[in-house]
C-alpha cells in the first residue's frame, strides 16, 4: 500500500532521468520519513533508501496512471493532489519544499 499522506515517486533503474537524480531521492528520503519510491524495474533502486516498493508487476503504475518515469506525486487523505512528471527541480523543490534540491543538476530532464 502506498502512504496516503506523503510524497511517492515512481521510478526504474533503466531511466536516465530517474539514475540521474537518485542522490536526490536518497537525500528526500533520509529528510522526509512520508516519501516512499515505488521501483518499476529494480527493488534495489534506488540504493540506499529504506523499504523501496517493488512494482515489476506495474499494478500500482497501472493504478496511478504513471506513464513516464520518474513522476512524483502528492497524496492527502489517499487522494492525489498534485504531480510531476520527470526531473523537474522547480517542481520538485515546490512538491518537497526543500529550496535547496537538485542544485549542481539539469533544471529539467524528461522521464
Amino acid at each position: 500500500m502506498l502512504n496516503p499522506d506523503g510524497l511517492v515517486v515512481f521510478v526504474k533503474r533503466a531511466c536516465p532521468a530517474c539514475s540521474l537524480i537518485e542522490p536526490v531521492m536518497q537525500g528526500v528520503a533520509k529528510a522526509m520519513p512520508a516519501f516512499q519510491v515505488v521501483s518499476q524495474d529494480d527493488p534495489n533502486f534506488p540504493a540506499r533508501v529504506a523499504n523501496v516498493v517493488d512494482d515489476r508487476e506495474l499494478d500500482r503504475s497501472w493504478l496511478n496512471n504513471i506513464e513516464f518515469t520518474p513522476t512524483l506525486i502528492r497524496f492527502q487523505g489517499g487522494r492525489e493532489t498534485e504531480r510531476v512528471v520527470g526531473w523537474d527541480r522547480e517542481g520538485w523543490r515546490r512538491l518537497t519544499g526543500f529550496a535547496g534540491l537538485g542544485e549542481g543538476l539539469p533544471a529539467f530532464q524528461p522521464g
